[in-house]
């Protein structure tokens, strides 16, 4: 699947990287990659995984959602062949499609497919909003805190605003989780 509508990820990398007054080389020492890369990144050459963008979020002190806003359109449809992807459609990390046409509104709707043996992130993450989140296919453990939960197909789960979580996927084929979190996240 081919990002259709680019979200100039790389220009807004690059600019709040001058706002903060951080040369590339800085920047890429920080969050650990190659001035090469990061400047590929800042090009809209290369597309960041999800880590790469929540590194150099925290690095730059800028929400992670801040990358994905966008100028106010009026859009209501989004078509399936026309979805946003936030992270790498081919790579075997986490991506997610946004399945509203922006993040503008109160709610973030979104497809998050985990391939096998991987999982959301490397720890634990919460956010101010509240998720409720429901599995299209596969099995996944969910950890809610210090609690861990199998979820099927079909299964849904509601997440507690601030609660710390992390979606696991041990099985042998990617799971697909459609959830939606308000306020945004992203």
């Amino acid at each position: 699947m081919e990002e259709k509508d680019s979200l100039e990820l790389g220009k807004k990398i690059q600019n709040y990287r001058k706002m903060r007054k951080l040369t590339i080389k800085e920047l890429s020492e920080k969050a650990k990659l190659t001035a090469s890369m990061l400047s590929q990144i800042e090009r809209n050459l290369v597309n960041p995984s999800i880590g790469t963008l929540k590194t150099i979020s925290q690095i730059l002190d800028i929400p992670l959602f801040m990358f994905f806003k966008e100028e106010e359109t009026q859009e209501l449809i989004v078509r399936s062949n026309s979805r946003k992807i936030i992270g790498l459609p081919n790579d075997e990390e986490v991506r997610y499609d946004l399945l509203t046409p922006n993040t503008k509104g109160n709610i973030e709707f979104c497809m998050m497919h985990i391939p096998h043996s991987n999982f959301s992130s490397n720890i634990t993450q919460s956010h101010k909003g509240e998720e409720v989140a429901y599995v299209v296919e596969g099995v996944v453990t969910i950890q809610i805190g210090n609690e861990e939960y199998e979820l099927y197909q079909g299964d849904s789960v509601r997440i507690p605003p601030l609660t710390e979580h992390k979606w696991i996927n041990n099985s042998e084929g990617e799971v697909k989780v459609i959830f939606a979190i308000t306020p945004p996240s992203f």
